[in-house]
């Protein structure tokens, strides 16, 4: 192997019982408090929005802040890796933001309708749908010019949006009737479909190509997603708040926080028979999910008792409970590092939690201070013996510039079990 220049940034000790842990926590500047997440691959950095408003750009490897997109955003927020951009949305101003992930600077503003409440990217056709909660349309940006192509009227106060990619679709739940509306990816309706009273939760399901639309009156509706028909209406433990899909074992997942009542639940449902197969008991009020696909986990913010529940999806139940800060509102996972950031929206911080490689074991050392970066050893070559794979498990021969995983073989008399260490290596 080719001798590189590794940066060997040592993690947090684990155990076989508990595998996810608090791992630092990001204090954010101006002392603004964080909204919602998207993440940007091709650089390996975390955006959050936040009530100052700005948008904060998070390193993935550091954990470092190292952008400040001030006067942008403070609402939803998404990544269109075809123009390599993020659009963030001015809900007051009624205008998206777009950022360009190159140079973490703001190139355009784009005019919308009133009140915009949420985003999601149809990259094969380079465009990012804006829901208008206020206005009840929708808004389609061109990626490449940054331009408004349409406007698309669609039912009463618009509230979440989804992609089905098989089909070039986008769907958006109308918060404040019983419907969800189906565009093509120009913009162009082509169904309404009737669900439950209040939809404010979309989720694609990519395996059995169906969309599922959680609806404040406790049911989950089932949409094909080549006929827009809805299959089945599947009754629920609690009013959601969010929804998410598990792509291991094709389940759905709802997070359901409730109304005047506070609920503290998660509803899973099997996506092959569409019928509620668990409920998890979790912290009050439950608000965000993600999935985690490398360790077939579920993170479930709740945001009256600021902890994150982190659920296995093989079993459907709760493997660990961590504190984060106040007010929990948004998730988001980073595959690269394995690890999941949240935003604390009633204070200025971002909590980043690790979750350990399948079948690995990483070790030592101190916990480190908020803001602060790792502890780290600059090496000259790998170490002897090593084993390295990447962040999905496979193994490489001959790394290029990037993050991957080593892992040391004990001795032959030695009884320590493997280690396995986070490197960065650098030509």
């Amino acid at each position: 192997m080719k001798s590189a220049s590794v940066l060997l940034a040592i993690a947090c000790l684990l155990s076989a019982v508990k595998a996810q842990w608090l791992e630092t926590t990001v204090p954010l500047p101006d002392s603004s408090w964080p909204w919602a997440f998207c993440y940007s691959p091709p650089n390996n950095c975390v955006y959050v929005t936040t009530d100052y408003p700005s948008v904060v750009v998070i390193d993935g490897a550091t954990n470092l802040v190292v952008a400040t997109v001030h006067g942008a955003g403070g609402g939803a927020i998404c990544y269109n890796p075809a123009a390599n951009k993020v659009y963030a949305t001015a809900y007051e101003d009624s205008t998206v933001d777009v950022i360009d992930a190159a140079t973490n600077s703001r190139v355009a503003s784009v005019p919308c309708g009133d009140g915009p409440t949420a985003l999601c990217c149809n990259p094969a056709r380079n465009k990012v749908f804006c829901a208008n909660s206020l206005s009840d349309d929708v808004t389609v940006i061109d990626g490449a010019t940054d331009t408004v192509v349409t406007t698309t009227p669609v039912g009463s106060g618009p509230f979440a949006l989804c992609y089905n990619a098989d089909h070039d679709k986008v769907y958006c739940a109308n918060a404040s009737d019983t419907t969800v509306t189906v565009m093509l990816g120009d913009g162009v309706v082509v169904a309404t479909v009737v669900v439950g009273e209040s939809p404010r939760a979309l989720c694609y399901d990519s395996v059995l190509d169906k969309v599922y639309c959680a609806s404040a009156d406790r049911t989950v509706s089932v949409i094909d997603g080549s006929s827009d028909v809805v299959l089945a209406t599947i009754p629920i433990d609690g009013e959601p708040a969010a929804i998410c899909f598990a792509s291991t074992e094709n389940k759905v997942y709802t997070a359901n926080m409730g109304g005047v009542e506070i609920d503290s639940t998660v509803t899973v449902i099997d996506c092959s028979v569409d019928t509620v197969v668990a409920t998890v008991t979790v912290a009050r009020g439950p608000r965000a999910l993600c999935y985690n696909a490398t360790n077939n986990k579920i993170y479930c913010a709740s945001r009256d008792w600021g902890v994150v529940t982190v659920i296995d999806c093989a079993t459907d139940s709760v493997v660990a409970t961590i504190a984060v800060g106040a007010s929990p509102n948004d998730v988001v996972w980073n595959p690269v590092q394995n690890r999941v950031y949240v935003a604390n929206s009633y204070n200025p911080t971002v909590s980043v939690l690790r979750d350990s490689m399948p079948g690995a074991v990483e070790e030592n050392p101190e916990p480190q201070a908020a803001g602060s970066k790792p502890a780290a050893t600059v090496v000259r070559g790998l170490p002897a013996g090593a084993v390295v794979f990447d962040a999905m498990g496979r193994r490489v021969v001959n790394p290029r510039t990037g993050v991957y995983f080593v892992r040391e073989e004990p001795q032959a008399e030695s009884h320590k079990p493997q280690v396995v260490r986070k490197v960065v290596v650098q030509r």
